[in-house]
């Protein structure tokens, strides 16, 4: 063999290795936030390719009362997401139909009716016992996969956040009650202390980082958001951080404004984690039509 078509095969070899790793480093994930704005939108109605993992994202379960009258109960998880569109029976239909298709819930939310869902438990022991009664009745009563942990504003310092949320993460995955569990931070210093503390100490039981990169300014540029990307992966060392807009444009980078652009460059040097949107309930609107987009581009081999 010549020299020169020895160094031709070599780098062809390097060439096919890095192609081969970069396909391994991105994810074909695609993750929906469903239920929180009560717009009668139901599973089937989301479009779900074959060629992706989908997880419906439940929003949210609440350690609060209720909507009208809502007072904090230390742990008591109730429903706060619409159950009569998404209830138990269409869970077990969706992941009938769909052998791809996970179902989560997440926590804490923004608000409860009018207020905010505050995090402020009296103690972590008492908090933790609670939530893990309370919610494994939940995902046990709608046949869930996973959580996810989306607390935005804190009553409480972060050692107890860590511990409670640890805690609970560590108890359900250890009972074989979920299978994965993700948080849900955003750019914003008192709630990335939290989180940050979180993951410093329990990182390595939390599988996804759903970071809300719509909370950034309406209008972000392409260059902007590949630079908070690379910031929040180097907050969250190996996590799976993963990108997201939200339906509406309202924030961040938007669906219409170069996100999938920016989405094909992470694909191309194989940081690609995943996506997920804010919301389904939204998206109905514009016939899903980005999470089509989305989960062809995950889909695709290039």
């Amino acid at each position: 063999m010549g020299f020169t078509k020895l160094v031709s095969l070599l780098i062809l070899f390097q060439v096919l290795t890095i192609s081969s790793t970069q396909a391994a480093r991105n994810s074909k994930l695609f993750r929906e936030y469903i239920g929180a704005n009560f717009k009668n939108v139901r599973f089937s109605d989301v479009p779900i390719n074959p060629g992706v993992e989908f997880h419906f994202i439940l929003a949210f379960a609440i350690d609060y009362t209720s909507l009208t009258s809502p007072s904090p109960t230390n742990g008591i998880f109730n429903i706060f997401w619409d159950d009569n569109n998404l209830s138990p029976s269409r869970v077990h239909s969706i992941k009938r139909n769909h052998g791809n298709v996970k179902v989560a819930l997440s926590l804490g939310g923004d608000s409860v009716g009018s207020s905010y869902a505050y995090f402020n438990p009296s103690s972590i022991d008492y908090w933790v016992k609670n939530a893990v009664t309370s919610l494994t009745k939940i995902i046990k009563q709608y046949d869930l996969d996973g959580i996810d942990i989306d607390y935005e504003h804190f009553k409480t310092d972060p050692y107890t956040f860590t511990e409670c949320m640890g805690r609970l993460v560590t108890t359900l995955k250890g009972n074989g009650v979920i299978s994965f569990a993700s948080i849900a931070p955003y750019d914003d210093a008192p709630v990335q202390r939290q989180y940050l503390a979180l993951w410093k100490k329990y990182g390595h039981i939390i599988d996804y980082i759903n970071f809300q990169f719509y909370a950034y300014d309406k209008g972000t540029s392409i260059s902007q958001f590949l630079s908070y990307f690379e910031t929040q992966i180097s907050n969250y060392g190996e996590g799976k951080v993963l990108v997201s807009f939200i339906s509406d444009g309202s924030g961040g980078l938007s669906p219409a404004g170069g996100f999938f652009t920016a989405c094909s460059s992470l694909k191309s040097q194989g940081k690609l984690n995943g996506i997920f949107v804010w919301c389904a309930d939204n998206s109905k609107r514009y016939g899903f039509r980005y999470e089509r987009r989305s989960q062809a581009l995950l889909a695709s081999s290039h």
